[in-house]
């Protein structure tokens, strides 16, 4: 049967529409697939955080404002929790913190912590029941969705995972903190959850409760590792060792490092410890396994009412003087 010309100039013209949108959408899946963090990696240093509070009320030239005035500048991941962002305020924050992010040109990190039975009922306990978690995470992955722009990091329930064990809850978090990756994973979002640290689970045993997760989550996407050190102090080479052995047991899973606390090392208490320094900068290191090192815990925040501390979470002005001296002597 002959082709008439008609018929092949409609054939080719559809060919084109098919060839356009193939590269459409190519160009689309990479908009929603961003760079993971690297060395270079700038987060947020955001005006809603505790060290900036602290410094607007400090008197200007005094030690306090100085420290807290230094830390407020420092890009450093915002913590979410439901006592402080509950999961009516929880997205309108996250718009917020997304706008403060475009702003300076730096991807947004988050730290979530919310979940049932939080720290086993330690220094920082509190967090949601079941339900209740589910609608909180909901509402942030939501919002994450919607700020995929800012290429956000999540870092996922520290010390859920390391604490497990030792608090008889293993398959409790495994469940709960799965269907947690499952409502905030997007393409635009990279989850790290809890890796502990150096001086806490043999490699071997983190790594299994960390494949439990992986395995557990029905979205797909998944996470893109773990974060260790959050909230502590163990010096990041060790903490580099770490996170390359406990990724050789996994497949293909990264870790960030969390140094804003870890500038003198460890002296073996975790609670307010003294003598304690700020650690590296965010985003000045990286490999194969590592993604980078980022400031997740706050410097200048309370671990809990330990060494003379306040309750976990607040600004505690001696401690950011304690952590900064050495960063800003002759200011």
């Amino acid at each position: 049967m002959a082709i008439s010309r008609r018929t092949i100039t409609i054939l080719v013209a559809a060919g084109v529409v098919v060839v356009v949108g193939i590269a459409i959408a190519a160009v689309a899946l990479n908009a929603r697939s961003p760079e993971p963090p690297g060395p270079g990696t700038r987060v947020l240093a955001s005006a809603q955080s505790k060290a900036t509070d602290a410094a607007s009320r400090a008197a200007a030239g005094s030690p306090e404002y100085d420290a807290a005035q230094y830390l407020s500048e420092q890009p450093t991941a915002i913590w979410l929790t439901p006592e402080g962002d509950p999961t009516d305020v929880v997205g309108e924050r996250i718009a917020d913190l997304a706008e403060e992010a475009r702003a300076q040109s730096a991807r947004l990190a988050l730290v979530v912590y919310g979940l049932p039975e939080r720290d086993c009922g330690g220094q920082s306990a509190g967090g949601l029941d079941d339900d209740g978690y589910a609608a909180w995470t909901g509402a942030i992955g939501d919002a994450l969705r919607a700020a995929a722009d800012t290429s956000p990091l999540v870092m996922l329930e520290p010390d859920s995972l390391a604490l497990a064990p030792e608090c008889g809850n293993v398959s409790e978090r495994v469940s709960q903190l799965a269907s947690a990756v499952d409502a905030i994973a997007s393409d635009s979002t990279w989850i790290y959850v809890d890796g502990g640290h150096s001086d806490w689970l043999p490699a071997g045993e983190m790594a299994g409760l960390i494949e439990q997760i992986d395995r557990a989550s029905d979205d797909g996407r998944g996470i893109r590792g773990f974060a260790t050190n959050v909230s502590n102090f163990q010096p990041t080479d060790d903490e580099v060792a770490y996170a390359h052995d406990v990724a050789a047991r996994l497949d293909g899973l990264h870790a960030v490092i969390d140094t804003s606390r870890n500038g003198a090392g460890s002296n073996g208490e975790w609670c307010n410890p003294p003598g304690r320094l700020v650690g590296e900068p965010g985003g000045t290191i990286g490999d194969d396994v590592v993604d980078t090192n980022l400031w997740i815990k706050p410097p200048g925040e309370s671990d809990g009412e330990c060494n003379g501390g306040p309750a976990a979470g607040r600004w505690w002005p001696e401690a950011a003087i304690g952590l900064t001296r050495e960063v800003i002597v002759g200011d």
